[in-house]
């Protein structure tokens, strides 16, 4: 049984990247007896409405597939210019967050704080002031989404993650059920990770149980789903994003170059790519690549028969 009743809660907020851990999560939520009803899928856009640099551009495709399969409500929230505008601020607030509402509407928080300057990318570090995309592009996105929308004074709010302790040794540390971040006096709400515990082949089952098909990252190559061009990305991926998106590639290495400071401190992702070979499958399935790097969902959500990624199981090359 599990120790959290999320059917007690009005409404279900699950934070939706699309990978492995948050598909699983929302699952076990369906498992558990959720109504589709009182759950609404949010996903951050790391970049903004505007041109994509960072995130896998096939993402915000592939979750509204998944949202459209399970007839669920899906939220898009982000950061006013995405990462590029944040990482170019010099002497003006952190722009504002953007998020939708139910009925369509456009809500706004922030962009009045003090100005500042960024000009750096962010880099591999456990201090969230050092690594700044996490805290700008994701966590305070969500926080913000919620603060700002009174419907969330209304009953009582879960919000569900895909953290898992097996991921590192600092999300073990993390508490599996407890007061959200915006839990306060006139808004009840609560945050659960229900897979904390699980393992990634107890993750994989679940998923294949489902039969849906994995983002194509990691038939890619990858064994998580994060930014394209995550900051802890390997010399494995580097190369990989080098042969299969050189344009993006080169943009990303000249931002960094121009900042100052190398995204990993012990090299830049020239000098990572250089390290590394490219994932096989990546250079194998050239059409997979293609949507991948693209906007447009073609393929069914479910996969018969299922099968595997080669990512799974592979390099983690995440937080730590």
């Amino acid at each position: 049984m599990s120790p959290v009743d999320p059917c007690a809660y009005d409404q279900v907020v699950v934070a939706f990247s699309g990978g492995k851990d948050s598909l699983a999560a929302l699952l076990h939520l369906l498992d558990l007896g959720v109504s589709p009803t009182a759950i609404e899928l949010h996903h951050h856009l790391v970049d903004g409405r505007g041109r994509v640099l960072m995130d896998w551009p096939i993402t915000p495709a592939y979750v509204a597939a998944l949202a459209d399969h399970f007839g669920l409500r899906l939220f898009h929230s982000w950061r006013d210019g995405g990462f590029r505008q944040e990482m170019a601020r010099d002497g003006v607030p952190t722009a504002p967050i953007l998020f939708e509402q139910p009925g369509g509407g456009l809500g706004r928080a922030g962009g009045h704080g003090p100005p500042g300057v960024r000009g750096r990318f962010p880099q591999v570090s456990a201090d969230l002031s050092v690594r700044w995309c996490s805290p700008a592009l994701k966590i305070d996105v969500l926080a913000a989404a919620i603060r700002g929308q009174a419907r969330f004074e209304d009953g009582r709010t879960l919000v569900v993650t895909g953290e898992r302790a097996e991921e590192s040794p600092s999300r073990a540390r993390y508490r599996a059920f407890e007061p959200h971040r915006t839990d306060c006096g006139r808004r009840r709400v609560d945050h659960w990770r229900p897979v904390l515990g699980w393992t990634e082949t107890q993750v994989w089952d679940r998923i294949a149980a489902a039969m849906i098909r994995p983002h194509p990252a990691y038939s890619l190559g990858w064994s998580r789903l994060s930014c394209r061009a995550c900051i802890f990305g390997s010399p494995a991926q580097w190369a990989t994003i080098r042969a299969l998106y050189p344009a993006i590639f080169a943009e990303i290495a000249g931002l960094e170059a121009r900042s100052g400071q190398t995204i990993q401190r012990a090299a830049s992702v020239v000098a990572l790519a250089d390290l590394g070979v490219p994932y096989p499958a990546a250079l194998v399935d050239r059409e997979l690549a293609a949507l991948a790097g693209g906007e447009t969902w073609t393929r069914p959500v479910l996969q018969r028969p299922w099968r595997r990624p080669v990512g799974a199981f592979g390099e983690a090359a995440g937080p730590s």
